[in-house]
């Protein structure tokens, strides 16, 4: 099927270009959002008078994107959730929890601009991309932990594999200086069993 794009798509085309694609995808897609018109000829008309004022209007839209980039590019958000010792959440931080983080912390993020590269299913830090309009994305990163505390510790650069290997670390060498303690102890006693 071929249509006229209303505004610039990925992976498929500027504004005003005809391009030819599946029908499911102008149907469900293109056409529904208003990114797309069928190229006949009354559209190709229409667009070619309206081109002037969309253009318009993309780059009004475009620097409003642009002044939420400034502000929003690279951000840091916290998420706590649940998640074994290996550091494997029980579930996973959806497109949804990212909006809803930044939109608690002022801004104005819809779950639909929201890109994930892959599933995020373990703690750590997490780079998302935000769409924000065709022409202008925002990178933000995801630092999800257990606690507020693990998540500033995540943030100084610490991995939750190095955090756990520093806790069992500790942990072997209290048990080390305990069983030299005893053994030490032990010692004592039998050297007053001697006298």
């Amino acid at each position: 099927m071929q249509v006229i794009l209303l505004q610039r798509v990925a992976k498929l085309g500027q504004m005003g270009d005809v391009v030819s694609v599946k029908q499911g995808y102008a149907r469900n897609f293109l056409l529904p959002q208003g990114k797309a018109l069928r190229a006949n000829e009354s559209n190709i008309k229409s667009f070619e008078a309206r081109k002037a004022q969309l253009e318009a209007q993309n780059l009004e839209t475009k620097a409003e994107a642009e002044a939420i980039f400034e502000k929003l590019d690279g951000q840091n958000f916290v998420i706590i959730r649940s998640a074994s010792d290996a550091g494997a959440l029980y579930g996973s931080v959806t497109t949804r929890d990212a909006a809803d983080v930044a939109t608690a912390e002022g801004f104005t993020v819809d779950r639909g601009q929201v890109v994930l590269n892959k599933p995020i299913k373990d703690l750590g830090l997490h780079t998302v991309s935000v769409v924000l309009h065709p022409e202008v994305t925002a990178s933000i990163v995801m630092n999800v932990a257990r606690s507020t505390e693990e998540a500033e510790l995540q943030a100084a650069g610490k991995s939750i594999q190095e955090l756990a290997a520093e806790a069992e670390a500790e942990a072997e060498f209290e048990i080390a200086e305990l069983f030299d303690e005893m053994g030490a102890a032990n010692e004592d006693g039998e050297d007053m069993g001697r006298d």
